[in-house]
């Protein structure tokens, strides 16, 4: 599992360890049962504090993304991938409504902001 920190961004550590751990798990990358690195390791690995750590894992398993089991570890839960999907869908939606607001905000063309969006997504 590779997760990246960013010390420069505005989004809370934590929260950009859950997004990336939920991104793995959207992906497959990670699987139902796979055993996550211990709350120690992981805060080592990244050069964060277990606290960080511990709140991000705390998070998953409140959203039902991951369990944990006692003396044993952290395991990714069962997830129905249709309902996260869908999720996923509608923060999509809501983000490119805001695009699009902001867009005829200052009078952007449709088609000025669909070349912007394939430049965009080209870049990926």
């Amino acid at each position: 599992m590779n997760i990246i920190i960013s010390n420069s961004s505005e989004e809370p550590i934590y929260e950009q360890i859950v997004r990336q751990i939920k991104n793995h798990i959207m992906r497959g990358e990670l699987n139902a049962g796979d055993l996550l690195p211990s709350i120690r390791v992981l805060a080592k690995e990244l050069q964060i504090s277990v606290i960080t750590t511990k709140r991000a894992y705390d998070e998953l398993e409140r959203e039902g993304y991951l369990k944990t089991v006692p003396g044993k570890g952290s395991f990714v839960a069962a997830q129905n991938k249709q309902l996260l999907r869908e999720m996923r869908y509608r923060i999509v939606e809501e983000k490119l409504a805001e695009a699009v607001d902001a867009a005829r905000s200052i009078e952007l063309g449709k088609d000025e902001l669909l070349n912007m969006l394939n430049i965009l997504y080209e870049e990926e």
